[in-house]
C-alpha cells in the first residue's frame, strides 16, 4: 500500500476544511452527528461552529488565545472545537474525570483565556477558581447557571455567518494532554495540517471509511484516539458520528450498535473483554450492522481476538497511536490481522526501533520504537527539556518497547518502564498478561517486576471472571499454565487477584501503581 500524497495550502483552516467543505460541496443535509435522539446535518453544525465563533470572539477571544473545553461527547464540543478553530483561536479539550486540582493545574499551564464546561462538571472548576490566574469568561453548557453565560443563550444570539481566520497550515490548530500517567501531564500542541495527514492516511486507506459509514467510538473526543474516531475521520469523509455522553458500559455499547446501527466500532481491550464476558451477547443484540472493529490504547491480546471475531464474525483490527502522534500510525488491516500484533506501519509514517546501544534493531530484537510522520505534535507547551527527550529531528520517541518480525508486524512487548531482565534475559508482561488470560477463569491480568532476594521476578495481578473463586490452589493452577505454554522462567512467582486494575481515562493499565502495592 502506497502512502497517498496529501497537499496542503500554506494558508488553512481546519474548521473550513471539516466543516464548511461539506456544505460548499452540496453535502449539507447529510447527517453529520446524532446525539440524544436528536440529529444534526453538516449544515446545521455549520451554522453551530460559525455561531460559537462568534460569540468567542464577543467575550474577547482572539487568535492563538486557547479556550479550555470541559464537555462531555456533544454538540456543544463540537461546535466548541471547531468554533474555537475557525477564528484562529486554539481549543484545548481535557479529561472529564479529573479532580479540582487537576483542573487547576490544567487551566493555569495552558493559560486559557475562556473555558465551555458542562453543569455537572463546573463545581470541580468552582472549587479552584480562587487559583485561577488567567481565565477570564465561563459559558455553561447543559444547563443555566446564574452569572455564567449559558451556551444555548450565548450562541443564540450570535451570526450563523464566519468567514475562517486566515490560519496557515502549520499554525497551532488545538492542544491534547498526555494521560499523565507518569506524572504531570504535558500539553501536545497540534497544528491545523495535523487532523488531514492522520485521516487521509489511516482512516481512509486502512479502514477505508466513506460518506455512508457511520461511527461509534467508545473513547471519548477528549482523547487523541476517540477525537479522530468520533469526529475528524467521519467529518473527512462526509460520514456520520453517533456522540453518547455516558460510561461505555458493555451493555450501553450493545444497546447503542444495535439501535443506532453503526459500522464502525472503536473501542479498547478492556472494553472488548467486558463485552465479551456478557453471556449470551451475540444472541441477545445485533451488530450485524459492523463491518469493523478498532481497538487501541493498550496491546489487544490475541484470545481476546479470536474470542472476538469467533462470537461475533466481526475483525478488530488492533494498532498503536499516540496522543503526540495524534492517532494510529501502526496497525493491522482487513483480512490481514496477525492476532497479538499490533499490525504494520501505516504507509505516510516511518518507524524504526532502536536498541539500548543506539543502533537499529534486527527482526525479533526487542528495542525502542520512535515514528516520524506529520501528524506528529510540535513541542510540549513549556517542556522544553521534555520536547528535547522525545524528539530527535523528525522522529518522536514514543516509550514503547517493540520488535519487527520477518513479515514487518509489530509486536509490543510493554513500556520502556515496564520491561524487566529476569536471570538477564528481557521479559515482556505482555506475554505474561496474554497467556493468563488464555485460562478460562481469567478476565484480565497485569504483571509487573518484583524484587525478590534482589532478583527480578514476574508477579501478576489477575481479575477473574464471574464465578470462580480466589484461592491458593487456582494460584498454583495458573503458575503452572503459564509454565507450559511460555518460557517456565517467565512464569509470575506470586500471583494477586484483585476485583479490578488500576487504569488511566484512556484504558491503560497503570503499572506503577501496582508496583506500589508490593511495599
Amino acid at each position: 500500500m502506497d502512502a497517498p500524497i496529501i497537499s496542503i495550502p500554506d494558508t488553512f483552516n481546519a474548521a473550513a476544511e471539516f466543516v464548511d467543505r461539506h456544505v460548499a460541496e452540496g453535502r449539507g443535509q447529510r447527517i453529520a452527528l446524532r446525539c440524544r435522539e436528536r440529529a444534526f446535518t453538516y449544515q446545521q453544525v455549520a451554522e453551530m461552529v460559525n455561531r460559537t465563533g462568534n460569540a468567542l470572539g464577543s467575550l474577547g477571544v482572539e487568535m492563538e488565545n486557547r479556550v479550555l473545553l470541559l464537555l462531555y461527547d456533544s454538540p456543544e464540543f463540537v461546535a466548541s472545537f471547531f468554533g474555537a478553530i475557525k477564528i484562529g483561536a486554539v481549543p484545548v479539550p481535557v479529561n472529564t474525570m479529573m479532580r479540582p486540582a487537576d483542573y487547576e493545574y490544567l487551566l493555569n499551564d495552558s493559560r486559557a483565556k475562556a473555558l465551555i464546561v458542562q453543569r455537572e462538571l463546573w463545581d470541580q472548576v468552582a472549587a479552584v477558581r480562587h487559583g485561577l490566574r488567567y481565565l477570564k469568561r465561563v459559558v455553561i453548557a447543559g444547563a443555566p447557571e446564574p452569572g455564567l453565560h449559558y451556551f444555548t443563550d450565548w450562541i443564540a444570539g450570535a451570526s450563523p455567518e464566519l468567514e475562517p481566520a486566515a490560519t496557515c497550515k502549520d499554525d497551532a490548530a488545538f492542544w491534547l494532554y498526555s494521560s499523565g500517567s507518569t506524572g504531570f501531564p504535558k500539553g501536545a500542541v497540534h497544528l491545523q495540517h495535523d487532523m488531514v495527514y492522520c485521516a487521509d492516511l489511516y482512516a481512509g486507506p486502512v479502514l477505508g471509511i466513506r460518506p455512508d459509514d457511520v461511527v461509534l467510538s467508545a473513547a471519548k473526543l477528549f482523547f487523541a484516539y476517540g477525537l479522530g474516531n468520533s469526529l475528524y475521520f467521519p467529518f473527512r469523509a462526509g460520514a456520520s458520528s453517533i456522540l453518547f455522553s455516558g460510561r461505555p458500559q458493555p451493555q450501553t455499547v450493545f444497546e447503542i450498535i444495535s439501535r443506532e446501527r453503526p459500522t464502525l466500532f472503536f473501542g479498547v481491550p478492556t472494553l472488548y473483554a467486558s463485552m465479551l464476558a456478557m453471556s449470551e451477547g451475540e444472541r441477545s443484540y445485533d451488530l450485524s450492522s459492523l463491518r469493523l472493529c478498532v481497538s487501541a490504547g493498550e496491546p489487544l491480546p490475541a484470545e481476546l481476538y479470536r474470542r472476538w471475531k469467533n462470537r461475533f464474525g466481526i475483525e478488530i483490527l488492533d494498532g498503536i497511536g499516540t496522543t503526540e502522534v495524534l492517532h494510529i500510525f501502526i496497525s493491522n488491516r482487513p483480512g490481514q490481522v496477525r492476532a497479538g500484533s499490533s499490525g504494520k506501519v501505516v504507509p505516510g509514517y516511518d518507524v524504526r526501533i532502536v536498541t539500548e546501544q543506539g543502533v537499529p534493531a534486527g527482526p525479533g530484537e526487542i528495542g525502542n520504537l520512535a515514528v516520524k510522520g506529520d501528524s506528529t505534535c510540535a513541542f510540549y507547551w513549556n517542556q522544553h527539556e521534555k520536547t528535547k527527550q522525545a524528539m530527535q529531528g523528525e522522529w518522536i520517541l514514543t516509550g514503547d518497547k517493540y520488535y519487527r518480525d520477518e513479515e514487518d508486524y509489530y509486536w509490543y512487548c510493554g513500556r520502556s518502564d515496564d520491561m524487566m531482565k529476569v536471570g538477564g534475559i528481557w521479559v515482556s508482561p505482555i506475554e505474561v498478561e496474554n497467556t493468563l488470560i488464555q485460562h478460562a477463569a481469567v478476565l484480565e491480568a497485569a504483571v509487573v517486576g518484583r524484587d525478590l532476594n534482589g532478583l527480578t521476578k514476574p508477579e501478576a495481578f489477575v481479575v477473574l471472571k464471574p464465578g470462580h473463586t480466589a484461592d491458593p490452589g487456582l494460584e498454583e493452577e495458573l503458575k503452572h499454565f503459564v509454565k507450559d505454554k511460555i518460557a517456565p522462567y517467565k512464569y509470575p512467582r506470586k500471583i494477586t487477584f484483585v476485583p479490578d486494575l488500576p487504569k488511566t481515562a484512556t484504558g491503560k493499565i497503570q503499572r506503577f501503581k501496582l508496583r506500589a502495592m508490593e511495599d
